[in-house]
């Protein structure tokens, strides 16, 4: 019924605050089924992740932006919501909370998604206890690694892709 990478995300979502393996998870996702649409409810779950990426980095400016782009595409969406097994008003009054405390510059603090569909719960509740995760528990403030995930991946395959793509630009054109 749900996808096994919505189930990873809410995975991270919930337990290590990986937000970044959420968003990469499901834009791989994204890509496989809905990849021109830009206001994909896929769209609105990878930007809800962004922006506590962001915000948890003290990232206000990102944080809010990506969080407005969450709410615009998930309210948009808010009739599917549920098909993802998550109360749609209670999702969209989080986002609100989140995106007025983004505004006032307050310290980031975990959030939890309101998930309704008890199946759903319970395969991510032993996807985390398979993988020695917690679920629910709070982000691990001091862990530096989840907290600036992007800078300090192993870009060498993006690199060395990016360049071969534009070395055969460069001889294509000629």
């Amino acid at each position: 019924m749900f996808t096994t990478d919505f189930i990873k995300y809410l995975v991270h979502f919930h337990t290590d605050r990986d937000y970044f393996e959420c968003h990469e998870i499901l834009e791989e996702h994204w890509k496989d089924v809905d990849a021109r649409n830009k206001e994909s409810i896929l769209v609105g779950w990878i930007q809800l992740a962004v922006s506590q990426y962001h915000h948890r980095r003290g990232n206000f400016t990102g944080a809010l932006r990506t969080i407005q782009k969450a709410l615009s595409i998930l309210t948009t969406h808010k009739q599917s919501i549920k098909e993802f097994g998550i109360d749609e008003d209670k999702l969209l009054e989080a986002i609100l909370r989140k995106k007025e405390e983004i505004e006032l510059t307050l310290p980031y603090k975990s959030m939890n998604l309101p998930i309704t569909d008890s199946s759903l719960l319970s395969v991510c509740e032993r996807q985390a206890e398979k993988a020695g995760l917690i679920w629910g528990v709070d982000s691990d403030l001091s862990n530096r690694e989840i907290i600036h995930r992007h800078s300090m991946r192993d870009r060498s395959e993006v690199i060395k892709s990016r360049l071969h793509a534009l070395n055969q630009k460069k001889g294509s054109s000629d």
